[in-house]
């Protein structure tokens, strides 16, 4: 990894030993493609009775002069490992520091992209958690909060953007601009920005109740700008502040809100003070299914909530990233549900959110929702979906245990409290206590300081008329984690009717231990489906019992017969993660899905079911029967196709998936006749994200090469299609394609971008690059070569780009033991480092459970 790496005895002496005043930062942005100058003014105040030596973080190519208090300082001779030590510190001091620092191609520092469409330069930053020291000279830790004074020079006809209002440009040498900005509130690092381009910008402005001007701007490249939705992305923002700020009670922190769409990003987007990054990905370029569109409104939602939560109070060190996230992720739901048109995102979170914490949540490395973090790399360890999902999910839990009044009188409180300020755990709960008169160290101790997640099964008997003898509920919890916890759920009972599945009655309990017997509904008839945590009110894994399971899995439409959305979105994720439990066999739950889909409206539900269809097929059905349950997914599609409301986003979706999957004569015929415009199907638009879809089909199956995905690339001439390009010359079916590819991704000096589409897998929608579940024999080489080289490449990577190449390079579609025993063997010989050992540990365990589930599959079929 790049730089040291900060550990949290270093931060908290550092904070115990000064505070900083001021940083005023120069940046010339005129001096050529490769590097800048960066010019940083630091003053900052020193307790007297404490060391008189600290450091500060720079990582740069050049440094030019350092002067510590009017005191010269060699730089060969202090700036040592991307720190700068400093001695002989005074009660007042000031630090200048000039140097060059370089442009990145990864997303992290500041990132300069070359559109190709028509050659201009963008740059946008990206801090978090600690890149900052590759802009400007730091105390690169989140409780060392100062206003922040921007000076940029760049080229007269660029826009430059940061936290405070753009300025007027003055002129500058040589026909370049000077951009003085004003001081920022006081912010820590990795909250500031600069945003440098011929940006498009397109303005607006919101008018708060109480009076309060807040201009608004979108910002995009100018290639795309013809793309950009301004009306619907400001009438979303418009909305979200409406709510955030009754919810809050307070004014909006900052006195501009910008929302910039940038190439090449490796986030969805980021909570830059005032100056919210997205990725381009939300711009837009064809038709995309209402499920993006939700998508990118509670991104929106999610960064302006952050405006908050983690802007104006910030927390004190990263073992409390989780009070920035989970609220954020939170209130975002919240404001979906109150002010879009997606107002049942509750169920889409439990379908799709909660199940990512849910898969999270047990694999070997789950941590609590508020975890220890030793130093940073360990803090981003623990930067994950249980962080998001899992958080918010105990904050709804929580809200329901103190009630939405004094929920949110205590969250007035904190933000009036802390603001501008750093804050913990500790002044978060103490805030809501005051507020309920709770005590709810219990509470925080149970469902964010303990790790796992427990399981829960219905037990019951019946008599010869079907009426319930006994009822209980049993739960468990890994062998890992043995913590039994309590929860407050509602058993649901779901009978058939002529309309289909309707509850017809419901029991709150409340369970503890590893058995709860549920008196109330002892002499009850059995229903034909047993559903708890009915209303999703708690956090846990459930599972169907045999009765239930085998009703559904016998009837015609299955889990579609449910009339209400949010009890199918329960069951169809106990039904897929009993899969990946190995409890129930692949190819059965492919059927479930197929029989039940088309009950399901809500575009969102859709993809996700088929994303688990395609995961299904490629790890956890028993290898002798893949090909014949991937003709069957791809008949269902072809159906669907002509089946579907024409024009509508379930048919582009099912489209998609027909793109995935098509892997017969017929059905790559099919895709040919609709990427070329010999076969129509009504409604159905093939514009540029779906002809890359339908080629990428085309190239698997051999069918189209090296002069096809060449001649898109010029027809789409976007830096999107030169990634697309580039993932598609790596899913050629051919050992040279590969060779290139892999040595491309691990060694090229490529933008992350272009590496994640060479790569693929995980990292590729619409099934690009190197890792294709159709062509495991030519990736059987590469087995040995990632073991031999994911050290090196840890060692010497910035942390993205090795995150992007552990993760996508893994050999997880070679579902055998040896991959397994592979995998034992390099974590006991190498001795990775803990970050490094983290994500092949989560990878060997993708591995297990596939070969778990496809033994499963493979005895269902005798």
């Amino acid at each position: 990894m790049s730089g040291p790496n900060l550990t949290y005895e270093e931060a908290a002496a550092r904070s115990a030993l000064l505070s900083v005043t001021s940083y005023e930062i120069g940046l010339d942005l005129t001096r050529g493609p490769d590097t800048f100058r960066s010019t940083t003014l630091v003053r900052f105040t020193a307790d007297p009775a404490g060391p008189a030596s600290t450091f500060a973080e720079l990582l740069a190519e050049r440094v030019h002069g350092i002067t510590l208090n009017g005191r010269a300082l060699d730089p060969d001779t202090v700036h040592r490992g991307g720190r700068i030590h400093l001695d002989g510190l005074a009660a007042d001091n000031e630090l200048l520091v000039v140097a060059d620092c370089a442009y990145s191609n990864t997303g992290a520092g500041l990132h300069r992209s070359v559109d190709p469409v028509d050659g201009k330069v963008y740059l946008f930053t990206h801090f978090e958690v600690q890149e900052a020291r590759r802009v400007f000279t730091t105390f690169e830790q989140p409780d060392l909060k100062a206003p922040f004074t921007f000076t940029v020079t760049a080229p007269a006809a660029w826009t430059v953007l940061s936290a405070s209002p753009t300025p007027e440009p003055e002129p500058g040498p040589d026909g370049a601009a000077v951009w003085r900005f004003a001081p920022t509130p006081p912010l820590p690092t990795y909250l500031t920005s600069i945003v440098a381009g011929e940006y498009h910008l397109v303005a607006d402005h919101y008018t708060a109740k109480s009076g309060q001007e807040v201009p608004l701007r979108l910002a995009s490249r100018a290639s795309v700008a013809g793309h950009l939705d301004a009306e619907e992305l400001f009438e979303t923002t418009k909305r979200g502040l409406d709510f955030y700020l009754e919810a809050f009670d307070t004014d909006f922190p900052f006195a501009k809100y910008d929302q910039v769409f940038v190439p090449e990003y490796n986030l969805s987007g980021m909570e830059n003070a005032a100056t919210v990054i997205l990725r381009e990905n939300f711009v837009f370029r064809s038709k995309v299914t209402d499920a993006v569109r939700h998508r990118r409104a509670a991104t929106v939602l999610h960064e302006l909530a952050h405006m908050w939560f983690g802007d104006l109070v910030t927390m004190r060190w990263w073992d409390d990233i989780w009070l920035k996230e989970t609220f954020a992720t939170y209130m975002s739901v919240r404001a979906q549900v109150a002010t879009t048109r997606w107002h049942d995102s509750w169920t889409g979170f439990a379908n799709a959110d909660k199940a990512n914490a849910y898969r999270q949540d047990q694999l070997p490395s789950t941590h609590p929702v508020a975890s220890p973090a030793a130093d940073i790399e360990q803090a981003l360890e623990n930067f994950d979906q249980i962080t998001y999902y899992k958080g918010a999910s105990a904050i709804k839990q929580l809200v329901t245990l103190v009630g939405d009044e004094a929920f949110l009188a205590g969250m007035r409180t904190y933000f009036a409290r802390h603001a501008w300020g750093n804050s913990t755990l500790a002044d978060l709960l103490g805030a809501l206590e005051e507020a309920s008169g709770r005590d709810l160290g219990a509470w925080a101790q149970e469902w964010l300081g303990r790790a796992g997640v427990n399981t829960l099964r219905p037990d019951h008997t019946v008599d010869e008329e079907g009426r319930f003898t006994s009822f209980a509920v049993l739960q468990e919890a890994p062998a890992e984690h043995p913590y039994l916890r309590s929860h407050r759920l509602a058993v649901g009972l779901y009978s058939r009717r002529e309309d289909g599945l309707r509850r017809v009655g419901q029991v709150h309990v409340d369970v503890r231990g590893a058995r709860t017997e549920v008196p109330a509904l002892v002499g009850t008839t059995r229903p034909d489906v047993v559903l708890l945590n009915d209303d999703d009110l708690t956090y846990a894994l459930i599972r169907l019992d045999p009765h239930s399971l085998s009703g559904l899995l016998d009837s015609p439409d299955g889990v579609g017969a449910f009339t209400d959305g949010l009890p199918r979105a329960l069951t169809w994720a106990a039904a897929w993660d009993m899969v990946r439990s190995g409890e129930l066999a692949a190819g059965d739950y492919v059927h479930l899905v197929l029989a039940g889909v088309d009950s399901e409206s809500d575009t969102e539900v859709v993809q996700t079911l088929h994303t688990t269809l395609l995961t299904s097929l490629d790890q956890y059905t028993a290898p002798q029967a893949r090909r014949q349950l991937r003709a069957t997914v791809a008949e269902a599609a072809r159906k669907r196709l002509t089946s579907s409301e024409p024009g509508s986003d379930i048919q582009l979706a099912w489209a998609l998936l027909l793109a995935r999957v098509a892997e017969t004569t017929a059905d790559l015929r099919l895709v040919a006749g609709l990427r070329d415009g010999t076969v129509e199907i009504e409604g159905l638009v093939v514009d540029v994200e779906l002809r890359w879809a339908l080629l990428a089909a085309l190239v698997r199956g051999d069918q189209a090469g090296a002069a096809e995905i060449e001649a898109e690339r010029l027809r789409d001439g976007t830096t999107a299609g030169a990634e697309y390009a580039a993932g598609a010359l790596a899913a050629r079916p051919d050992a040279a394609a590969k060779a290139e590819a892999w040595e491309a991704a691990v060694r090229g000096d490529i933008g992350n971008g272009t590496r994640r589409a060479l790569v693929g897998g995980i990292h590729s929608p619409i099934g690009l690059g190197i890792a294709q579940g159709c062509q495991r024999e030519l990736l059987r080489p590469y087995a040995d070569r990632y073991f031999a080289e994911i050290g090196e490449v840890w060692a010497g990577r910035s942390a993205e780009v090795a995150r992007t190449l552990v993760t996508g390079l893994y050999p997880r579609l070679l579902v055998e033991q040896e991959t397994v025993d592979r995998t034992d063997a390099y974590l006991a010989e190498a001795a990775p480092p803990p970050a490094l050992r983290r994500l092949l540990t989560e990878a060997r365990d993708e591995v297990s459970r596939a070969l778990r589930a496809q033994g499963v599959d493979a005895a269902a079929r005798g």
